[in-house]
C-alpha cells in the first residue's frame, strides 16, 4: 500500500476497457467497457460463466493481448499503445505469470527456470536469488532437479518461484490450481496469499473454483464482458452461490 501512495497509482488500472473481435453483426464483444482500480498489494480473484471474459480481461490487463477502446495501466505506467518491444520487455521485467499448465522448460534445471525470466528480461542471473524464492515456496533443495522429476504441485511451485524472481509488480494466474488436487490446490494458494501478506505482491487471479476464490481479498464477477459483481473476501459456499446466481441470470438474459 505505501508503493501505490508513494506512486499515486494503483498496481492495476483498467479505464473503459473494451475487446471486440470481428465486426458487424458477427463482432464478438468480449469486454465491454470494464473500470477497475487494483491497489498493490492485493489479492483479487476473478470468476464468471463460461463466456463471460475473464480470460480476454486477463490478457488485456497483463498486455498479452491489446483492447479495442480504453486504456490499462500497470503500476502507473500506460501499457496501451506501447509498442511490441517495450510491451515485451515491461511483461519480462514486472510482470509475473503462473498458469493452470506449469509451462516449465522440461530441459532445463529447476534453478535454471526460476531464472529464466531474469536472463529473457536480460539481466545477470542471480543464483542467490533464485535460492531465495525457491526457499520460499518450499523448495530450496531442489534446484538442481529437473521439472520431470517433481509432482505437479511442486512444478506450480516452481513456476510461483520463477514469477516471483523479478519482485515483479503484478503476478497473473490463469487457473493455477485447474490441474492440481485438492490438497495440493490448498498448498499453492497459501503460498500466493502468502506472496500477497508477506512479500507485498499484487496478484490478480481467474479461477472457476469457490475455494481458491475464498483466499482472495475481493472477487470480482464478470458476465458478457462487464462487470456484474463484486464481493469481498468471503467463504467458498457464499461465492458459489453467488456464481450460481449471476450463471442464472445470464442463461435468462441470453434466452430473452
Amino acid at each position: 500500500m505505501a508503493r501505490e501512495t508513494a506512486l499515486g497509482a494503483a498496481a492495476v488500472e483498467l479505464a473503459g476497457v473494451r475487446r471486440q473481435y470481428g465486426r458487424g453483426a458477427g463482432a464478438v464483444h468480449a469486454l465491454r467497457g470494464i473500470d477497475l482500480r487494483l491497489p498493490y498489494g492485493s489479492f483479487t480473484a476473478v470468476m464468471g460463466p463460461s463466456g463471460s471474459g475473464k480470460s480476454t480481461f486477463l490478457q488485456c490487463a497483463a498486455g498479452l493481448d491489446r483492447p479495442t477502446a480504453g486504456s490499462v495501466r500497470l503500476g502507473g505506467t500506460e501499457i496501451t499503445g506501447l509498442g511490441e518491444n517495450r510491451l515485451t520487455e515491461l511483461r519480462r521485467s514486472r510482470l509475473g505469470f503462473v498458469f493452470q499448465a506449469f509451462n516449465l522448460l522440461p530441459s532445463l534445471t529447476v534453478e535454471q527456470n526460476v531464472l529464466l525470466p531474469l536472463r529473457l528480461a536480460g539481466k545477470r542471473p542471480d543464483r542467490h536469488r533464485a535460492a531465495e524464492v525457491l526457499t520460499q515456496v518450499g523448495l530450496g533443495d531442489k534446484g538442481g532437479r529437473r521439472p520431470a522429476e517433481l509432482s505437479g504441485g511442486q512444478q506450480q511451485r516452481v513456476a510461483i518461484a520463477r514469477a516471483l524472481v523479478t519482485r515483479p509488480d503484478v503476478i497473473f494466474g490463469d487457473e493455477p490450481t485447474g490441474a492440481l488436487d485438492t490438497t495440493t490446490a490448498a498448498e499453492v494458494l497459501a503460498l500466493l496469499r502468502g506472496a500477497v501478506d508477506g512479500l507485498g505482491a499484487t496478484v490478480v487471479m481467474v479461477t472457476h473454483d469457490p475455494v481458491a476464490a475464498a483466499c482472495a481479498d475481493r472477487v470480482l464477477f464478470l458476465a458478457d464482458g462487464a462487470l456484474a459483481d463484486t464481493l469481498p473476501r468471503s467463504t467458498p459456499d457464499r461465492i458459489a452461490a453467488r456464481m450460481t446466481d449471476l450463471t442464472a441470470r445470464t442463461r435468462v438474459g441470453a434466452a430473452a
